[in-house]
């Protein structure tokens, strides 16, 4: 049982995708000839093939490649058949076959069911050069080539027709030094298909035909043909007619078309008819024939003792312009040895424009074929080692081959990084744009050493357009050297571009990674992310191959495949990865096919990949996996779904009927009936049958249960065959035991699976295996399917109104003259930091299920938590998913509120101190599943206008301040404000305690110095008022200060102090922000102005200074008193000469000498004098003593 379950779980785990893990056919072949680098499978002639390439494979001695046919239609793995296609050939061309790797590149076409194959290394001969350009070969349903396909392949510069004109007249000695020269100047031409071809005419007095052109094949054929020819002899040299049957029937009957045509006539006289040699001269000309002109010019000329000047110039007719690289001049038939090589060298020169030599390769080097991918009209080659291994993208038709110029590429790559041989052509493709039309893709995974992509059209005119061009970006990852596109979503369009790069370094290793670019109907490519390798995978070149295969899951969607050769050791690894949508899941369960699990010998598993064949017949495709000497073919499964359902009798569960008894207790018996049915995704019209478990379990993860299954279901899985098309259903007794919790549905569990998870198919992974039921109770009411509640909800706040708040015995401004509107405000005390909403909700209806409460507040109150008060049975939960959001949810006694049943709870808000606005408001809505009977009485709107106590305390420096003027001092300067004028600074400290817990804004500190007199002296200057916070509201604002003329006389004398009430004042105020409990200190900074406390008469004069708080009529705070004001004196003292009145001197005398005269009569008359005098004798000579003691 417990069993079951656990392959249950591994299975789960592991089959994300549906190829089988353990039933692999394994084709084995050499590992020498590289058997697996490339599989494709295949289906020709009514039967399923795969095809595997072997590019190492030996053809006799040779090592030309192969491909090798294996049949997926006998049951067995065995059986695998060579094609025997290495022995491809052109005509006209001299190839070699050996080392061409045959089978690196292998393409299925299922249109015609042919496929073409490439050697991209095969070569062929151009002089003493050996040229790589590829080639390929198309073969047909029946296993024959049927055409070979080599679009880099162009003509040698040794591609020509030479017809040697030799005079044979008598005059010519010896004659075996012409047939020595002959031979010698044979041996340097390069004979062969598409080389070199030769024909040799002699004339005298009549011309023959020694040997046409290409009836010998072989440079050693024309040797034993050269060594053959006799002297023909005869009295006249006609060199014209030589030349004509030369031009006319020597070119004409064996010459081939596009062949460079040179002639070369060598005489040693002048020609006998030589009135018609510039008409022959100029036939040659017209037919583009290059002579070469040899005059043997001291032979008979000396031996007659002749003049040759006729004769060479006849010569130089005879030669192409320019004279001196067509004209040839030696002294006797011996010396022809010597220009032999002359002579080579200059005929050879003449295809020096097609040469590579000194201009770098063009296609000479393609390899044409390391990648091909077929398109709509033909194949498409990529020839990595065309322009000097930049690379090239060739395109062979029905019409014929499309070969780009080279200028294609200059600007995607730029002549100045041609050295970093970029290998454009190293992966080939294509995609098709929204508008249906086919694009094609090409990768150069070394340009720039980080690799490039491009997007391009390519017309058959060979012009070649770059669309769209995506880079690399890590130096050596090989970005490019695989592409494939993919129409995931099956609408004929291109949904994504896989751009691998196999040598992608992350972690330290050579893991690889494949990009996905979306294609949008624009053509811009998005990157969407990037595939990789399992976190274990260390150098796994993931992206080594690709390949599109058909839905593999039912779910509509093309999957890919992706091999990483490399991993495991080198054992090899596969990756399918799921198609959803337009894209592909980079991550979602994706799954792995290591080497490892199918066989211990496997290695570069995933080398390259192919799925297009179901060849098991379960309508799903079977995948081909290429290894080292080895391919195999994993069988994929159908993907089946299991619909369960439940049935309940009753339908509910009714806990006031207990009809049995469970355990020695009355309990509700009820049954259950599990009904299942197989469906199969992947196949529409074959019957599928599975073995299928199934386990049923109450009130999960809750213990105990209140439903428990009766015997013998308790403990054992239930088993079932189904088929598709078919359903089966079985019943199962249960019963309820009695539970408090009859508001919360009892959970039912069914889970299913497999019996067996290694056979038959397998269960679709996005579809559920366990269902989830909910078994309810009966709710109790009137109507089964519907309750009607009365959900009433009364609510208010803990604030004071403004009258309760007075009415305790506060004190405060607020109560002094309160409004009637402001009678019902709330207040805020001083060290109150939060509001509790009081709340009560009762049902007076039926059963309130999922009652609910939803409270918004304003944005000053943030939610604290909730309180419930009473002893109630009802719970209630609430919830805020953001305190500064304002809204609240809360859920009351889920999951129904009884009848009569009421909860009162409270709400607590904090207030925030940043935002204290002047009003709260609080929207409390209360609902339910049932359409409730008075929705009216659901809603509480609470606004309520808000005071704040602002308690503060307001101190100053009870010290009064005293100054001292001299006066009499030198006259005073003229009246200006400071300076010299001006003498004692002094400073005003007040200090502003906020003793609340809120802050408190828009309080008005006013500073005021009653220091001008009523004959407009001003005695002290207001300089500065300071705080001790830098903030915007605590900037002075609304000075004044009197600025007369100067100062003038005034009698003070008869004040004491100046105040408000014989007195003007210099002011100054500011606003102030005090944050809760802190302290702000405000300081005022003042000066005495001596020239004008000089100028006014006075000897001591106290100056008032007043400051007082108050709240800006605006904010909604209150002070104690409305104006709170703090007093501190300035007391002033003027000394110097000062005149006194004569009658205050002498009645001060007077009055003194009075004073003393009655203080001495006192002392008399009580005795003083008396009875001191006996004291001071007797005590004298202890003074005396002492007086002489100290001195002694």
């Amino acid at each position: 049982k417990d069993g079951g379950k656990g392959r249950l779980l591994s299975w789960a785990d592991l089959l994300c995708f549906n190829f089988h893990t353990k039933k692999v056919w394994i084709f084995p072949g050499s590992e020498e000839a590289r058997f697996g680098s490339t599989v494709q499978q295949h289906q020709a002639g009514g039967r399923q093939w795969l095809l595997v390439g072997a590019p190492f494979q030996t053809s006799g001695r040779k090592r030309t490649g192969d491909v090798f046919r294996c049949p997926l239609d006998n049951g067995t793995s065995e059986g695998c058949s060579r094609l025997h296609l290495g022995n491809l050939s052109l005509d006209s061309v001299s190839q070699r076959a050996e080392e061409m790797r045959l089978g690196l590149t292998l393409t299925s076409d299922p249109r015609d069911s042919s496929f073409v194959t490439c050697g991209p290394l095969w070569s062929h001969e151009c002089g003493s050069s050996l040229y790589s350009t590829g080639i390929c070969s198309r073969v047909s349903r029946t296993f024959r080539p049927t055409g070979t396909i080599a679009p880099a392949l162009q003509r040698c510069e040794t591609f020509m027709d030479i017809i040697i004109v030799l005079d044979g007249s008598n005059s010519i000695y010896p004659w075996s030094e012409v047939q020595n020269f002959l031979i010698n100047i044979l041996h340097k031409f390069f004979m062969g298909p598409g080389q070199t071809q030769v024909g040799v005419v002699q004339y005298g007095s009549s011309v023959v035909q020694e040997f046409r052109l290409g009836e010998h094949r072989t440079v050693e054929e024309v040797v034993v043909a050269a060594r053959s020819i006799r002297q023909r002899g005869g009295e006249e040299t006609r060199t014209a007619l030589g030349m004509e049957v030369a031009r006319s029937q020597g070119f004409g009957r064996g010459g081939r078309p596009g062949a460079r045509k040179v002639m070369i006539v060598i005489t040693d006289g002048e020609s006998h008819d030589s009135a018609q040699l510039p008409q022959a001269v100029a036939r040659s000309n017209r037919d583009n024939i290059t002579t070469y002109a040899i005059a043997v010019v001291l032979g008979s000329y000396n031996r007659r003792g002749m003049d040759p000047e006729a004769f060479l110039e006849e010569i130089r007719l005879i030669a192409s312009d320019p004279d001196q690289e067509h004209c040839f001049k030696v002294t006797d038939e011996s010396a022809l040895k010597d220009i032999v090589d002359a002579l080579g060298e200059r005929i050879f020169s003449l295809e020096a424009g097609a040469s590579p030599r000194g201009r770098g390769f063009g296609l000479q080097m393609a390899q044409a074929g390391f990648s091909a991918h077929l398109v709509k009209d033909g194949v498409l080659l990529g020839a990595v080692g065309a322009n000097d291994w930049n690379g090239a993208v060739l395109k062979d038709t029905k019409d014929g081959k499309v070969v780009p110029p080279r200028s294609s590429y200059e600007d995607e790559f730029p002549e100045e990084l041609k050295n970093h041989g970029a290998y454009l052509g190293y992966s080939v493709g294509s995609l098709i744009s929204s508008d249906g039309s086919q694009l094609y893709t090409a990768g150069a995974p070394r340009f720039n050493h980080t690799g490039k992509v491009i997007v391009f059209t390519l017309a058959d005119s060979g012009n070649l357009t770059v669309l769209k061009a995506l880079l690399g970006e890590q130096i050596g990852s090989y970005f490019g050297s695989q592409l494939l596109s993919m129409d995931v979503d099956g609408d004929g369009r291109s949904d994504v571009l896989l751009v691998a790069a196999p040598m992608y370094y992350s972690q330290g290793w050579e893991r690889g990674k494949v990009y996905v670019y979306g294609v949008t109907p624009e053509l811009a490519l998005v990157l969407q992310g990037a595939l990789e390798a399992s976190d274990g995978a260390q150098n796994a070149r993931l992206g080594s191959s690709m390949a599109a295969i058909g839905d593999m899951n039912g779910d509509g969607f093309q999957e890919l495949v992706v091999g990483a050769p490399l991993e495991d050791d080198h054992q090899g690894a596969v990756y399918v990865f799921y198609g959803r949508g337009r894209t592909i899941q980079r991550r979602h369960r994706q799954q792995r096919l290591p080497a490892a699990g199918f066989s211990a010998g496997l290695r570069y598993f995933g080398q390259s990949v192919h799925g297009v064949l179901d060849v098991n017949g379960d309508g799903l495709v079977d995948l081909a996996v290429g290894a080292l000497g080895a391919a195999a073919i994993i069988w994929s499964r159908g993907v089946v779904r299991v619909q369960a359902g439940l049935l309940f009798q009753p339908e509910k569960v009714d806990v006031s009927n207990k009809d049995c008894r469970r355990g020695g207790k009355a309990a509700a018996c009820m049954a259950v009936t599990v009904c299942l049915s197989l469906s199969s995704r992947t196949s529409a019209t074959a019957t599928v049958g599975a073995d299928v478990w199934y386990s049923l379990a109450f009130d999960e993860g809750r213990s105990p249960p209140r439903a428990v299954l009766e015997e013998p279901d308790q403990q054992q899985l239930s088993r079932l065959f189904l088929q598709t098309g078919s359903q089966s259903c079985r019943h199962h007794a249960f019963s309820v035991q009695e539970t408090s919790d009859y508001g919360h549905p009892i959970t039912v569990v069914l889970e299913t699976g497999l019996q067996d998870p290694d056979r038959g198919p397998v269960l679709d992974p996005d579809q559920p295996s366990v269902l989830r039921a909910a078994l309810p109770f009966w709710n109790g009411c009137d109507q089964e399917d519907a309750c009607v509640p009365d959900l009433v909800l009364h609510a208010g706040t803990d604030l004071l109104d403004v009258g309760q708040f007075c009415s305790s015995g506060s004190v405060w401004s607020v109560c002094g003259h309160r409004s009637a509107a402001e009678g019902g405000a709330g207040v805020v005390e001083a060290r109150r930091r939060k509001v509790a909403v009081l709340a009560r909700l009762e049902n007076r209806g039926e059963n309130a299920y999922a009652a609910a409460l939803r409270v918004s507040t304003s944005s000053n109150l943030l939610f604290s938590g909730l309180v419930l008060k009473d002893q109630s049975d009802v719970e209630m939960e609430c919830f805020s998913e953001s305190r500064a959001a304002g809204e609240l949810s809360c859920n009351v006694s889920a999951p129904f509120l009884k009848p009569s049943a009421q909860v009162s709870f409270r709400l607590e808000f904090e207030l925030r101190p940043a935002l204290l606005l002047d009003h709260i408001q609080v929207v409390m809505a209360t609902s339910s599943e049932g359409r409730d009977r008075n929705p009216e009485d659901n809603i509480c709107y609470i606004f309520l206008p808000l005071r704040y106590q602002a308690d503060l305390l307001f101190t100053r420096d009870p010290n009064p301040l005293r100054f001292q003027i001299q006066a009499g001092g030198p006259a005073p300067f003229s009246w200006s404000q400071g300076g010299a004028d001006s003498c004692h600074d002094f400073n005003l400290t007040y200090q502003i305690r906020n003793l609340g817990t809120l802050p408190v804004h828009g309080l008005v500190f006013r500073a005021e110095i009653w220091a001008v007199t009523r004959g407009g002296n001003q005695l002290v200057e207001m300089l500065d008022l300071g705080l001790d916070q830098e903030e915007e509201e605590g900037r002075p604002s609304g000075a004044s200060s009197f600025l007369p003329n100067g100062p003038a006389a005034e009698d003070l004398s008869h004040l004491s102090q100046l105040n408000r009430s014989n007195g003007a004042s210099v002011a100054a105020q500011c606003g102030l922000h005090l944050p809760a409990s802190t302290q702000l200190e405000v300081r005022l900074r003042g000066r005495l102005l001596c020239p004008a406390l000089l100028a006014v008469g006075f000897r001591a004069l106290e100056v008032m200074t007043t400051a007082s708080i108050r709240m800006d009529a605006s904010s909604p705070a209150f002070l104690q008193e409305d104006l709170a004001v703090r007093e501190i004196i300035l007391e002033i003292r003027k000394e110097g000469d000062y005149i006194n009145p004569v009658w205050i001197i002498l009645g001060s005398s007077l009055g003194g000498l009075l004073l003393l005269a009655l203080l001495v009569l006192a002392l008399w008359k009580i005795g003083f004098f008396r009875r001191q005098r006996p004291e001071e004798e007797e005590e004298q000579p202890v003074a005396n003593g002492k007086a002489a003691e100290e001195l002694s």
